[in-house]
């Protein structure tokens, strides 16, 4: 006998579910393929195309007008540009143009917003491959390429020419980050089975991770441990600063190389006769990091993963990354360079400086010994030319010199703790020694900072904190 079930008189009745569609969006108008990329003066460059922006409301724009959002959240184009795009709608909230700029935006809104999009040249290196197998590719980034699509850039990112190289259907799983300007070692997964394998390992930080940097001045030469916390000062524009109420960071340091001013070949020698006009001494006085000389190939081993932990920490010793066009940038902090600040209250300042770079002012590192290439570098430099595209009437930037396409700053070596595999790449060209001056091609083991947290285990700081002096050098116990 069949059994029915019946309600008990009187219980109310479920309603149906009703699927409500989502706001109507306008979709980009085309996707190019083969990927419209051309190549000129050593640059890989994209044809400017019409692009469509779809974003959901975050929690940050819910009550703000539309117009008061685009000129805070977003710096690639002028207010002006932002007002005529919402007026002539090509900025619409729900596929709709709205009514005025001041509309306001509220949570489940989605921000549509076509534009010509011109993106950045970067460089035209390939890809490097240092493995591949059925489940991953473990590959050399070249420096000043984007993993993914994002901000200015969209096909000029390491996903994108991968997929243009591999084709079209073809999807490149990144498992670990690397900063625009950062070059080396990067897993691409092939599947998602081996991307959730290897990004699980190193969230549960069970991978090691080896970078190389070239810094300014003679760093010291026994270990050092930075524990200063980072802070996030400008999402917007990618600033982090030491600060004490930041995110616990930890760094471990190793000199592999120190390279004396080109007079004074490997240290040796008296320093030459300072032929420098009074005038050109007075200037140098209010640099502090002109007295340093020569540079450094340093070995760095992150302990924590904060964004631009490694730049920020070396900043804070006293030994920017040398053509680093944020932290080692005099006009935005000023003449020490920040060496040994974490407690000032100049962020704003530094925030409002470091803004016009790039724009008004050329981005680029001021701590260059060498005057020549300094003047050349301001010269050769991405910023604003004062020209406007014939089809949108955006402002058009000059390329970028060869100095902006990445800095100081290599991803050498990756290797799982329980010792199962390891992938490095050789020094890159920056880290190798001078012409006619002797130093290491290769790194070696009497400078390897992992086999030191292999011997003494889980780093204890308390007794190897950076330690500085008034003179800002470090004084932490050898």
């Amino acid at each position: 006998m069949a059994l029915a079930v019946v309600d008990p008189p009187g219980s109310p009745k479920e309603e149906p579910e009703v699927f409500v569609p989502p706001p109507h969006v306008i979709t980009t108008p085309c996707d190019p393929w083969p990927r419209p990329y051309y190549f000129e003066d050593e640059l890989r460059k994209v044809h400017p195309y019409h692009y469509t922006y779809n974003t959901y409301c975050k929690q940050r724009w819910r009550g703000r007008e539309l117009l008061d959002i685009f000129a805070t959240e977003f710096r690639d184009r002028p207010l002006e540009y932002y007002k005529d795009a919402i007026e002539c709608g090509k900025v619409v909230v729900n596929g709709k143009k709205v009514p005025s700029v001041r509309e306001c935006v509220q949570n489940g809104d989605i921000v549509s917003h076509t534009l010509h999009r011109h993106e950045p040249p970067v460089t035209a290196r390939p890809i490097g491959i240092i493995h591949e197998d059925n489940d991953m590719i473990v590959i050399n980034k070249p420096a000043g390429v984007p993993v993914h699509p994002a901000g200015r850039y969209n096909y000029n990112s390491i996903v994108e020419i991968m997929r243009a190289e591999r084709g079209y259907d073809w999807n490149p799983l990144p498992c670990n980050r690397l900063d625009r300007l950062t070059s080396g070692v990067m897993f691409i997964g092939k599947h998602t089975k081996a991307a959730g394998k290897l990004t699980d390992q190193i969230m549960a930080r069970t991978v090691k991770k080896e970078y190389i940097a070239k810094v300014i001045g003679e760093f010291p030469e026994r270990d050092v441990v930075c524990d200063q916390p980072v802070m996030q000062i400008s999402p917007k524009l990618g600033l982090n600063r030491a600060r004490a109420s930041g995110k616990d960071a930890k760094t471990l340091f190793k000199r592999l190389a120190y390279y004396a001013p080109a007079k004074r070949v490997n240290g040796a020698g008296p320093k030459p006769e300072d032929e420098r006009s009074e005038k050109e001494k007075a200037r140098d006085s209010k640099m502090a990091w002109k007295a340093k000389e020569g540079y450094s190939i340093v070995r760095c081993l992150p302990l924590t993963g904060r964004t631009h932990q490694l730049r920020v920490h070396l900043q804070f010793l006293g030994h920017p990354i040398s053509n680093d066009p944020i932290y080692c940038n005099q006009r935005v902090f000023g003449p020490s360079l920040a060496a040994g600040d974490a407690l000032s209250d100049d962020d704003e300042d530094v925030i409002s400086k470091l803004s016009k770079m790039g724009k008004s002012e050329v981005a680029e590192a001021m701590a260059y010994n060498d005057e020549m290439i300094e003047e050349y570098n301001k010269r050769k430099a991405e910023k604003m030319t004062g020209e406007l595209c014939d089809v949108c009437d955006t402002p058009l930037y000059s390329d970028p010199g060869p100095h902006e396409l990445g800095i100081y700053l290599h991803a050498k070596r990756y290797a799982s703790q329980d010792g199962k595999w390891e992938y490095e790449t050789p020094l890159p060209d920056w880290a190798l020694p001078p012409p006619g001056v002797e130093g290491p091609t290769t790194t070696t083991m009497e400078t390897d900072p992992m086999k030191l947290v292999d011997d003494v285990g889980d780093l204890k700081l308390d007794d190897r904190k950076c330690k500085r002096n008034d003179l800002g050098e470090d004084m932490r116990p050898s």
